[in-house]
């Protein structure tokens, strides 16, 4: 018998990122130590699918769990098959601040920068 290797992913989180995350969470009354930030990829958006970022108590069954600069990351089966090489970034200017998406698997998007086609 060969050994199937367990499906992985690379996501990556920048350290801006991670630092509005961890403050985030840190604002949040009575979060137990096995929270963490659901990234999700759902149905949706100008084009075909956009992101989601939730704070949640645990992860569910069959997730990922991805430890990024002290951040944990939650991603089911599904939005991973989206989500592998994409990396994640805060970013604040004069227009306004929030998280960005870079996509490499994107074949298209939109001025909105959180919806993609795939």
């Amino acid at each position: 018998m060969s050994a199937v290797a367990a499906p992985t992913i690379e996501i990556g989180l920048s350290s801006n990122a991670a630092v509005e995350i961890k403050k985030f969470l840190a604002s949040e009354d009575d979060l137990p130590e096995t929270a963490g930030l659901r990234v999700r990829v759902v149905p949706g958006g100008c084009s075909g699918f956009q992101y989601s970022l939730n704070i949640e108590e645990e992860s569910r069954q069959g997730d990922f769990i991805v430890d990024k600069h002290g951040v944990r990351l939650f991603i089911d089966m599904f939005s991973a098959q989206y989500l592998n090489g994409v990396t994640i970034d805060y970013t604040s200017n004069m227009m306004g601040s929030g998280f960005t998406f870079e996509n490499p698997n994107a074949t298209g998007g939109c001025g909105c920068g959180t919806s993609f086609s795939a």
